[in-house]
């Protein structure tokens, strides 16, 4: 295997030739974080994805992602260097069953997270993120929602809008695991350090933060608070990019389990031969991809603060 440094050096030289850029969500691994041009959460990357003027996105995530670039970015070619970086919780609805549950509830919007495959997009009303989910929600007419597939967000939601939440029985593998004795020894380890959680967590666990935001929300707390150290209830991979923008904070791990084998299956020499070969190219069928879009699009108009 090549060492980082060549490897790092024939991923920059590809990039030029080939007009390419490198989006990474926030639980890459380190080196990937390192080597991509944006970094950030599902919302900010597929908003990054619309306005670069770049032939070929790198998408260095899990598969969603990549298809919600490809929906939003018929013009582009996007490019996920590991095929089986899927998103667990993302398989966990499949379209006959929404469409069942839709009959049920012919007067309902449907709201389905970005952390659905584009297939489920194309039967929904409108996308959220976890930054924006509760915005999202109380942007729309119908009293009644369908939310999917988080069970964990839909609960938080729920607790933060006057609209009539119907859950999906999905959930996040990574975050639900993480329990309240997990948050308790972290305190006791930890005393002066707030907690920040994401809304994918469990509602016990919330109830235990100081702050409940998305990934991104989380790196703009850690550098305007005042606090010095951070107990951090999310997936691993955030821990770097916290650490690195605030060299002079300290930030714990809520649980040494919060890894997410999807977001861990891209390393260097993956983007490099992705970019070599120009493997693997996401392709969304053409009727699925303008009614997702239309889900997507309607998302991004939405206005909401950070």
């Amino acid at each position: 295997m090549l060492y980082t440094q060549e490897l790092t050096e024939r991923i920059n030289e590809l990039k030029k030739e080939r007009n390419a850029v490198i989006l990474a969500h926030n639980y890459e691994r380190a080196e990937i974080q390192d080597i991509a041009d944006f970094i950030g959460d599902s919302l900010e990357l597929s908003q990054k994805a619309v306005e670069l003027d770049v032939d070929i996105i790198v998408f260095c995530g899990v598969n969603f992602m990549a298809e919600s670039a490809a929906v939003l970015c018929p013009e582009k070619t996007v490019l996920l260097p590991e095929l089986d970086a899927r998103c667990p919780m993302a398989d966990m609805v499949k379209p006959d069953s929404l469409l069942y549950l839709k009959k049920q509830h012919p007067d309902a919007a449907v709201v389905c997270y970005v952390n659905t495959t584009a297939e489920i997009k194309a039967e929904c009303d409108i996308c959220c993120t976890s930054a924006n989910a509760i915005e999202i929600v109380n942007s729309l007419d119908q009293e009644k929602i369908i939310f999917i597939p988080d069970k964990n967000l839909s609960e938080y939601v729920a607790r933060n809008t006057d609209k009539k939440i119907i859950p999906w029985e999905g959930y996040c593998p990574t975050h639900n695991q993480i329990l309240p004795i997990d948050v308790q020894r972290a305190k006791n380890l930890h005393p002066m350090a707030q907690v920040l959680a994401h809304p994918e967590c469990r509602y016990e666990v919330l109830d235990m933060a100081d702050k409940i935001c998305s990934t991104t929300g989380m790196v703009n707390y850690a550098r305007t608070s005042r606090c010095n150290e951070f107990i951090i209830a999310t997936e691993s991979g955030l821990m770097h990019r916290l650490q690195k923008e605030n060299p002079q904070k300290k930030f714990y791990e809520v649980s040494p389990y919060t890894i997410c084998p999807g977001m861990k299956m891209i390393d260097l020499k993956a983007v490099a031969d992705s970019l070599e070969h120009m493997r693997y190219v996401i392709e969304v069928p053409g009727d699925i991809r303008v009614k997702a879009k239309n889900a997507l699009d309607r998302m991004l108009a939405v206005k909401i603060k950070r």
